[in-house]
């Protein structure tokens, strides 16, 4: 999964590359350009998901910080 998305956001820059020549010429191919970005943003957050420590991020939710507040900062 992992090698498939990096392999995924590799063509990507290449077709950003390839339509960063023709954006300025015509409006289909800003259009295109920025649903190309758009799809490689969402792979790179999938790709950021998948490294994320899913196990901390679930303590982490359990055990929340504790909120302060103003009043703490005020007892002696």
């Amino acid at each position: 999964m992992k090698k498939e998305l990096i392999k995924s956001i590799k063509e990507k820059e290449e077709q950003l590359a390839k339509l960063k020549e023709h954006v300025d010429r015509s409006v289909i191919c800003s259009e295109l350009y920025n649903k190309v970005v758009l799809e490689k943003a969402i792979l790179k957050k999938q790709l950021d998901d998948l490294e994320r420590n899913k196990f901390a991020d679930k303590v982490r939710y359990l055990f929340p910080r504790k909120k302060t507040r103003i009043c703490d900062y005020f007892k002696k």
